[in-house]
């Protein structure tokens, strides 16, 4: 069975840091480009950062560009996003996805969410 689980959500002090687990079940994530996205209430969702698959090509959305790092541990079949010098706007449910390609047919998988919340 296909399934992303995320895990490292939870409350942070402005400033503070976090990581984002996101660990593959029933498929080779390094054969996946690799996404977070978030999503803050009455907002819609945005990509925050991505992986392609190797070599590795990494995206980032402006406001986190400098403060967050996804990167993948293939040895564990798992996904990160590394959150650092936190703010009270990164506040959002953050989703976990893998996408591929496989001619002609696009498969995708999604995390089921995790909470961060900034806050003092």
């Amino acid at each position: 069975q296909v399934q992303l689980v995320e895990s490292g959500g939870g409350l942070v002090q402005p400033g503070g840091s976090l990581r984002l687990s996101c660990a593959a079940s029933g498929f080779t994530f390094s054969f996946y480009d690799a996404s977070w996205y978030r999503q803050a209430p009455g907002k819609e969702r945005e990509l925050v950062a991505a992986l392609t698959v190797a070599p590795g090509t990494t995206n980032y959305a402006d406001s986190v560009k400098d403060r967050f790092t996804i990167s993948r541990d293939n040895a564990k079949n798992t996904v990160y996003l590394q959150m650092n010098s936190l703010k009270p706007e990164d506040t959002a449910v953050y989703y976990c996805n893998a996408k591929r390609r496989w001619y002609p047919t696009a498969y995708e998988y999604w995390g089921q969410g995790t909470q961060v919340t900034v806050s003092s």
